[in-house]
């Protein structure tokens, strides 16, 4: 192989790389409680939150917005189909959502990383 394709080979596969590991910390799968697991991943701009196990698998539970450490958007309550305003933090393989109603009544839950 020519030192010009194999420069181009190892430029690709860097990129390759760094696209793999460009993923938001938020993307991927989320277990809230001993069954349910939840999958965060893009949708247009933003992230959808989809249960895919439990008695709601398939349902759709929200959508939040933003990158690195901190998000915002609306959550679902897949019991009685109330939306919160809410905010997500990613602290390792910890999401801690916080949901709220009418900006005062507000309740945190932590999601581990599967």
């Amino acid at each position: 192989m020519s030192n010009g394709k194999l420069v181009l080979s190892s430029v690709f596969l860097g990129f390759l790389a760094y696209g793999a590991s460009a993923a938001e910390p938020i993307e991927g799968n989320w277990k809230n409680g001993p069954v349910e697991i939840i999958e965060i991943k893009p949708c247009g701009k933003e992230f959808c939150l989809t249960m895919t196990t439990g008695e709601y698998a398939g349902k759709s539970i929200g959508k939040l917005s933003g990158s690195g450490a901190n998000y915002a958007g609306e959550i679902t309550d897949p019991e009685d189909d109330k939306t919160y305003s809410g905010t997500g933090a990613v602290d390792g393989n910890a999401l801690k959502l916080k949901g709220c109603a009418l900006k005062i009544f507000c309740k945190t839950v932590t999601w581990d990383r599967l």
